[in-house]
């Protein structure tokens, strides 16, 4: 089997082949099937924005950009985050995968499945950067604290005039401050920085309007999440593993 990449190759440049270096290992027929359908069909056009893989080759960890995703469905999630499992001396593979829209989603769906945290992190060699502290602070908490909500709707625009990435969430407890959350992800115009934001809203039909009104252009400003703005692990919710739901599903 070759050995998958080190960490330290999330940085190679885009055009770069990449690869699952699963090329010698086999899996049942009806996986093969799901991983070419759903993950390797597009292989050709990953870029890694973040990649961790095991001392001994067994497990690979991905945050993957996929620059097919503008061709396919409008609004779908450009992001996949996907698990790699190697057996070596069965000569197989599994894995897990996920499309979500954002990376810190991506990164907190690896780290719940055994990922080490700090070795998931993105360099930014590739694309926008976090323009403010306030994006990387929500950033953190989206990471750490990411199996605190469910995600509904999602809605990623690559207009090079209004980038921008829609997310409602869920929250698991029914007792939080504001129990839905609209994530908002802008790119600047020269694609150099981007900011995040949160809102906060107390019902499902108050989300799903600010982010209807939002695509369309007419959206206010966001609503603070209430009562404060202190960080998901301090609003008592109960641990749970992360609930991703496809885009376009509410819950």
């Amino acid at each position: 089997m070759s050995s998958p990449p080190s960490s330290s190759d999330r940085g190679r440049p885009p055009e770069d082949a990449f690869d699952f270096h699963i090329d010698n290992l086999d899996a049942d027929d009806e996986k093969n099937r799901d991983f070419y359908h759903h993950v390797s069909i597009h292989q050709d056009s990953y870029v890694p924005l973040a990649e961790h893989h095991s001392a001994n080759g067994a497990l690979s960890y991905y945050v993957l950009f996929d620059r097919s995703a503008t061709y396919g469905h409008p609004g779908d999630p450009h992001l996949l985050a996907v698990h790699l499992r190697r057996d070596e001396a069965k000569a197989t593979f599994d894995y897990e995968f996920a499309q979500l829209p954002l990376v810190p989603m991506a990164q907190s769906w690896l780290i719940h499945r055994g990922c080490p945290a700090e070795k998931i992190g993105i360099s930014h060699e590739i694309g926008p950067r976090p323009a403010d502290e306030m994006t990387r602070a929500l950033e953190r908490r989206l990471v750490s604290d990411g199996d605190c909500f469910a995600m509904g709707l999602s809605y990623t625009e690559d207009d090079p005039d209004d980038m921008v990435t829609l997310v409602v969430l869920r929250a698991m407890n029914e007792r939080a401050p504001s129990p839905f959350r609209v994530l908002v992800e802008e790119v600047d115009a020269d694609g150099e920085t981007y900011t995040l934001r949160e809102g906060g809203f107390s019902t499902v039909e108050e989300a799903r309007h600010w982010y209807t009104e939002r695509l369309s252009g007419r959206a206010v400003p966001l609503p603070p999440v209430r009562p404060t703005t202190a960080s998901l692990s301090q609003s008592s919710m109960p641990a749970k593993p992360p609930a991703v739901r496809p885009s376009g599903r509410l819950f």
